[in-house]
């Protein structure tokens, strides 16, 4: 044979091939062992984890009194006025003193937005698997120079130094991953092939969005509410309420911290859900048939969400310190009264450092989840040492185009708000000084309502490394093309493995 043969993936990738290990309706022949039994698949059900189970109920109690407080303090006074839009003299934009009613609709316009970007995002994936590399790294490339160009011409030059820098970045990142592109094109067709013959991929990621949506509605009147009640000047100052700054940041905190820890937590369930079930399922058995457990979904959900929902919340909590720690840093990088160069550097630095520290523990907590889904006698990373796996993981580029994907929803949402912000001029953004807090508070809305949804492709892509991993040999059978790729790129992993 001259050269590596070419790459035609056609309309599907070859799910089970007749007559072989893995056919539909057949199990595994009588001399292999069968991966569900045991504990592979059937864990023992005991709670893991239970302090942190405990820490993250309770933080979640604690959210829901500090929001019932706020909420009906703000229900009470009106909301400090405000409503849709601005109003043909500025009169829809209500109160002066501090984020209203006018900022919590603008939020769950965000919402919306974020929810029907993201939905968007993942038809698109589905429907367009083969170009989707490319798509959304080059759309991703435009987002950023509009961006940076859109906030130049506004004057609005700290936020168009960071996207220029941003817009640059990715413009040479293209370039450097432009080889990747074909492997990891087969790679996410091969995923989105499992979920054309598993609807259940696609129930778990729309309810884990629309909780996500609902957390973000949730989230977004909570916060407005609190700047609401405790913002000095507010009217609710002159009924006994102790105002301050100090307790209006406090609490801001507190409540951002409880919506990315549960936010976490529910696209890490979806995803330990997946991974147990039909992606798991997939890789093992092929489609559905004898042999296979009944509603492996539904088993792999019970296990993730009451089992191990002590585990997922610890490994969510790691994510969420660095996560908040990132975005103070952002803040305090484009905050308008902060003037000093060396501290804004030093913000970008660290935020940087802090971005690096999370992408790796979010590396390692990914496969964490699916040793929780499908828990084994090894560690998932040794193994992947052992077989060189690491080498694969590190071609693929799914990971990285679904976190620009949700990048760029987090962008679009916030320069929704911004523009929404500029249109309507309300009173209590006369000098800008609220901006900076809306623009991050749309991002953070959009961002996460696409990660959630986008978990759910991660999650086979995981879960093929795993299986990779354990068993390469029902790789050729599962699927011939993604076979031939990696046989190509890194034969040392699939050595001994002969294709049928």
């Amino acid at each position: 044979m001259n050269g590596p043969p070419s790459y035609n993936p056609g309309p599907s990738a070859p799910y089970a091939p007749s007559g072989q290990y893995g056919q539909y309706g057949q199990g595994p022949p009588a001399n292999e062992k069968n991966p569900y039994e045991g504990e592979r698949m059937r864990p023992k059900r005991r709670i893991k984890d239970p302090i942190f189970l405990i820490l993250f109920i309770a933080q979640l109690a604690g959210y829901c009194v500090v929001s019932g407080l706020v909420l009906s303090e703000w229900i009470s006074t009106g909301g400090l006025g405000g409503g849709v839009g601005g109003g043909t003299d500025g009169s829809n934009t209500g109160n002066s003193v501090t984020l209203n009613q006018h900022t919590a609709f603008l939020l769950l316009l965000v919402t919306g937005a974020a929810l029907v970007f993201s939905v968007l995002q993942f038809l698109l994936t589905r429907m367009y698997t083969r170009a989707i590399m490319h798509v959304t790294l080059i759309l991703s490339i435009a987002l950023n120079i509009g961006i940076a160009v859109y906030y130049w011409i506004t004057k609005y030059y700290s936020g168009a130094i960071i996207f220029t820098v941003i817009a640059l970045l990715s413009v040479f990142s293209y370039f450097g991953f432009k080889g990747h592109i074909k492997f990891s094109s087969i790679l996410l067709q091969v995923v989105m092939d499992i979920s054309k013959h598993h609807m259940s991929v696609f129930l778990v990621a729309l309810i884990a969005l629309i909780i996500q949506a609902g957390l973000s509605v949730w989230y977004a009147f909570t916060v407005i509410a609190t700047y609401a009640k405790y913002t000095p000047g507010n009217p609710t100052c002159n009924n006994g309420t102790a105002c301050s700054s100090g307790k209006v940041a406090g609490l801001v905190i507190y409540d951002t911290f409880s919506y990315l820890w549960t936010s976490q937590v529910v696209g890490n369930v979806a995803l330990a859900t997946l991974a147990g079930g039909p992606y798991g399922a997939w890789y093992y058995y092929g489609p559905e048939g004898a042999g296979m457990p009944k509603s492996p979904t539904i088993s792999s959900f019970i296990r993730a969400s009451v089992f191990s929902l002590g585990s997922i919340a610890f490994g969510s909590l790691i994510v969420t310190v660095l996560e908040l720690l990132r975005l103070l840093c952002q803040i305090a990088r484009s905050d308008p009264d902060n003037q000093d160069g060396i501290m804004v550097i030093l913000a970008c630095i660290a935020q940087c450092f802090i971005t690096c520290i999370e992408r790796i523990i979010e590396y390692f907590n990914r496969y964490a989840y699916i040793e929780i889904a499908m828990p084994r006698g090894s560690p998932v990373v040794h193994l992947f040492k052992e077989r060189g796996i690491n080498a694969l993981v590190n071609d693929s580029l799914v990971s990285m185009t679904l976190t620009w994907g949700a990048y760029a929803v987090g962008m679009l949402c916030s320069l929704f708000g911004y523009i929404y912000l500029r249109a309507t001029h309300p009173d209590y953004n006369v000098d800008g000084q609220y901006t900076a807090p809306v623009i991050l508070f749309a991002f953070l809305i959009g961002l996460q309502c696409s990660l959630t949804i986008s978990s759910s492709i991660e999650a086979g892509v995981s879960t093929i490394f795993v299986g990779i991993a354990e068993n390469p040999e029902l790789l050729p059978i599962r699927c011939p093309d993604l076979y031939q790729e990696i046989a190509i790129r890194h034969p040392h992993i699939l050595q001994g493995v002969s294709q049928s």
